[in-house]
């Protein structure tokens, strides 16, 4: 039996013997770092405790977690959308300001081919009153440069080619050849007998589809009729079919289309460039005023201050269904660095949210989006505004030049941008980073000025190879005649009666005048064939005349020279330089005459009414529809551009 004693006497009472000569703790001593660390560690725990049971049974609407559609989806690469999925994670709005590059399946006429590839295209909206920043210089303005053109029309560019209705995997050729309607040239295939048709069924009849759906309950023959005589055994009609087993109580339904009722979460990054409040910087890209203002206060609630200073960056999340918008997170960032984020709680109330994962677009806001609207005091001038939007968004000089003479007729490009001034186009990039070069192409523009909307599609006439750019109706947009033939002039003498400055008697003026220095080109008004190329001995000195289509006839006097390539017979085209300013015959200084003559009257060129430019018609005008359904179905043009709010 062990005692007490024994057991001390086996575990010893002499003190432990301590290797750094510090002495062996008092059992009777109490630590207090330890005594208050496990204190606080318990009402620690305790507190998080309290705090969690809150969020989990009471306060989630304190702690919203806006769009948890998007919190919930694993992280992808890169910002785009996968649209295989019903929820969709790092979208990035298609707001006025966005570009998109895609893939289109194009046809291009390669000799007697027709080759299917696929081609990359940019489709861009530019917000044009905004502090845009070109990627490289652009010519000054000069009405000359913008109406004028070469004297021998250039030869028509590599086609971007025409839409195709699908999309192909790879490149593909097509070969059409006509369908000889005289006769055969291959010889017909021997008639089949009735056993290899009873064959054919026997082999085939059991597996007969419509359409998709395969039949199971009926037969399109009678297994009997064509059961093997040799054998004796029946027709096997469950060959080719399939079972599938559905577990109880599981529904099978096929995936939900995506159309554009589709509801999608997506954020809206909108780079701070100058000093401006939030419902400017909202307000500029297209959110209504009222939504602008609500979010700006709720901000303004949890920073102290209403405005932004240049290098924030505003994150709007929002549920898009079809045109409507439903603003249901903001968030603030500032230098870099997340400063706030208001989410819509289940209450339809702005509240605190959680900071969202991070996306490569609010990082790289300021090199890859364009600046927003700038105060109404530095809007530039339209053509400006035109070419700075186009440059920065990925269109070649050549290519903006192009679309400047598309609009000059209808759009006053000396005057100062509105700000809800905007184009949106169509074209053809090098590769998928879309940038334009010099073979691309124009296909298709509709720009907002003021309360005037053009809207063209770029059209090859298969008839004469011509290409233009034509209205919804097939009409082209170039005018049949310009009113002023010459750009750099002013017009110092209209059409009417007056004074004559040499024979000093009230005269009839029968044209306009324009004023511009000697040697100043002057363009041909509208395409002819040039009906006289010389001197004039009645008073008008170097004259050239230009018969135009259905009884039209141009007149430019006065000349101080003929252009080389202008003479009886030639052909010109709208734009084309076709003589210099000068003060030839009966005149009193350097000027142009101009008159217009309408089947054999003088009428006033600036006040007469002019016909539009040549229509499609026939086999081309139905071609044109074609593809230009094919291009609204791409881009939706049908759909506003204007974001919506409920």
């Amino acid at each position: 039996m062990t005692t007490a004693r024994s057991m001390i006497r086996s575990l010893g009472n002499e003190a432990p013997i301590l290797a750094d000569g510090r002495r062996a703790p008092d059992r009777r001593e109490i630590s207090l770092r330890w005594l208050s660390g496990t204190f606080l560690t318990g009402i620690t725990s305790s507190i998080l405790m309290g705090v969690a049971l809150f969020a989990a049974l009471d306060g989630r609407q304190q702690l919203a977690t806006p769009a948890e559609a998007s919190a919930a989806i694993p992280d992808s690469d890169g910002d785009s959308a996968s649209r295989g999925k019903r929820l969709f994670a790092g979208n990035i709005v298609a707001m006025p300001t966005d570009r998109k590059v895609m893939e289109v399946s194009t046809v291009v006429h390669e000799g007697n081919k027709e080759v299917v590839r696929r081609r990359p295209f940019a489709h861009v909206k530019m917000n044009l009153a905004a502090n845009h920043v070109a990627q490289e210089d652009y010519p000054d303005f000069d009405p000359l440069t913008i109406f004028s053109s070469s004297e021998t029309p250039p030869p028509p560019a590599a086609r971007a080619g025409v839409l195709y209705g699908s999309n192909v995997d790879s490149e593909v050729s097509l070969q059409t050849v006509a369908f000889p309607v005289k006769g055969s040239t291959y010889a017909f295939a021997p008639a089949m007998t009735l056993e290899e048709v009873e064959e054919n069924v026997r082999s085939n009849g059991s597996i007969l589809t419509d359409g998709n759906s395969q039949l199971s309950a009926l037969y399109y023959v009678d297994p009997q009729r064509f059961s093997s005589r040799d054998d004796g055994g029946g027709l096997d009609i469950t060959a080719g079919l399939a079972a599938r087993v559905v577990e109880e109580n599981i529904s099978v339904s096929a995936p939900e289309p995506i159309t554009k009722r589709t509801r999608e979460y997506a954020d809206d990054i909108i780079p701070i460039r100058n000093a401006e409040t939030v419902t400017a910087a909202m307000t500029g890209v297209g959110y209504p005023e009222g939504k602008a203002r609500e979010i700006s206060g709720y901000l303004q609630s949890r920073l102290g201050e209403a405005d932004l200073v240049a290098g924030d960056v505003l994150r709007i999340g929002v549920i898009q269904e079809g045109e409507m918008v439903l603003v249901v997170r903001t968030s603030l960032y500032r230098r870099g660095s997340h400063r706030v984020t208001i989410a819509l709680d289940d209450h339809g109330r702005f509240v605190d949210g959680e900071e969202p994962p991070m996306l490569d677009a609010v990082a790289s806001a300021f090199s890859e989006q364009s600046p927003q609207i700038v105060t109404g005091r530095e809007l530039p001038r339209v053509y400006d505004g035109i070419y700075r939007a186009a440059l920065s968004y990925g269109m070649s000089k050549e290519m903006t030049g192009l679309l400047v003479k598309l609009l000059a007729s209808n759009v006053d490009l000396q005057a100062q941008l509105k700000p809800t001034d905007k184009i949106e186009a169509f074209f053809s990039v090098a590769d998928k980073k879309g940038q334009a070069d010099k073979n691309s192409e124009l296909l298709y523009v509709n720009a907002h000025f003021g309360d005037t909307t053009n809207r063209f599609y770029r059209f090859q006439n298969p008839d004469d190879g011509s290409i233009d750019y034509f209205d919804e109706d097939g009409k082209s947009i170039r005018q049949f005649l310009l009113r002023n033939p010459l750009p750099n002039g002013r017009m110092t003498s209209g059409f009417g009666m007056r004074g004559h400055p040499i024979l000093g008697k009230a005269l009839m003026h029968t044209g306009t005048d324009w004023a511009a220095p000697r040697g100043t080109p002057i363009i041909a008004t509208g395409n002819g064939i040039v009906e006289k190329a010389g001197w004039d001995s009645g008073g008008y000195g170097n004259q050239t005349l230009i018969r135009h289509a259905n009884g039209y006839v141009s007149s430019y006097n006065h000349q101080s020279a003929i252009a080389p390539a202008v003479r009886e017979g030639a052909k010109v085209t709208q734009g084309q330089v076709i003589g210099y300013v000068g003060s030839t015959g009966q005149s009193t200084g350097t000027h142009l005459h101009y008159e217009l003559i309408v089947n054999g009257t003088k009428v006033d060129p600036m006040k007469v009414r002019l016909p539009g430019g040549s229509s499609l018609a026939g086999k081309a005008l139905a071609r044109f529809e074609d593809e230009r359904k094919r291009i609204d179905t791409l881009l939706n043009t049908q759909q506003s551009d204007e974001v919506a709010s409920r």
